[in-house]
């Protein structure tokens, strides 16, 4: 096994949207959609702006690539019940963002949807799903083409590569051992470490940019409050599921908190640990005392 690495979403929240850490995102653009994938620039829009209750449950990045394409990137740590009808809803704001009003049509954006999920959404037997639109004959099942003309102006070949495209990676299904380029990503984003013989393209970057070690201390308790926040989360979601009644809800959701909080510092004081962190750091970072670190 590899070396614990820092959490992809916290990495695109603070690293990844640096000019020099574009190759991890490449990378993970590259082996998902297998073609190669230059980042040209990020990007703001309305669709990718997060609220209060977003701001540790999800998180998403804007690409453009260097063909002009766009690339919504989204990390959702909760469940969303409409979670198919928020994808569609991200995806049709940038279509109608990125176009100018009297502007022909040949002048629609490609969009990608890349959505890295921790909760499982709709019920399939795969960890990675890939949706792409097209038109098929009704009496005979023959797929609609395009002209030669179109095939020609578009630079395209099939319908379907002017419409948006969505990826789902059901990060918390993928429970085999990584084979492949693309399994080697969905190892390190549901455990957090990069295998050792891993090959895959940007994971080389993770293990240069992405290390735990190389985190500050103030850096790294602002880090485990973001994984606390996360587990705080979910279980409030847990809570409120199981519970029936109000005063039932208020009781399990403090017990919920207070399970995970604790539960969260002796995972982070374990990987600090293993790491070589000094007992004063972890115990800042944790609040945890000298002697259960020991025992850990």
């Amino acid at each position: 096994m590899g070396d614990n690495y820092i959490r992809f979403d916290w990495a695109m929240k603070r690293l990844l949207r640096n000019k020099a850490n574009f190759g991890v995102l490449e990378g993970l653009l590259t082996t998902l959609l297998n073609e190669k994938i230059k980042i040209h620039r990020l990007l703001e829009s309305e669709s990718n702006q997060e609220d209060e209750y977003d701001k540790y449950n999800r998180v998403d990045i804007l690409a453009e690539d260097s063909r002009g394409e766009l690339i919504l990137i989204e990390v959702q740590n909760n469940n969303e019940y409409a979670y198919f009808q928020r994808m569609l809803f991200g995806v049709s704001k940038l279509v109608t963002e990125y176009i100018s009003r009297g502007q022909s049509y040949d002048n629609v954006r490609k969009v990608y949807s890349v959505n890295i999920v921790y909760f499982s959404l709709g019920h399939g037997k795969d960890y990675v799903y890939h949706g792409k639109t097209e038109f098929r004959g009704i009496h005979d099942g023959d797929i609609l083409e395009l002209t030669p003309f179109q095939k020609q102006t578009f630079k395209v070949n099939e319908v379907s590569s002017l419409y948006p495209e969505y990826y789902i990676l059901k990060v918390n299904d993928f429970n085999n051992v990584a084979k492949t380029p693309l399994e080697e990503w969905i190892y390190y984003l549901n455990t957090g470490m990069v295998l050792e013989n891993a090959v895959a393209p940007g994971l080389e970057e993770v293990r240069q940019h992405l290390k735990l070690e190389r985190m500050s201390k103030d850096e790294l308790k602002a880090y485990y409050r973001h994984l606390d926040n996360i587990v705080i989360l979910r279980d409030n979601i847990d809570v409120e599921r199981a519970e029936g009644r109000a005063e039932g809800r208020a009781e399990g959701r403090a017990e919920g908190l207070a399970e995970g909080r604790a539960e969260a510092n002796l995972e982070n004081a374990r990987n600090l640990k293993k790491l070589g962190v000094s007992f004063d750091i972890i115990m800042k970072a944790t609040g945890l005392n000298e002697e259960e670190i020991k025992k850990l």
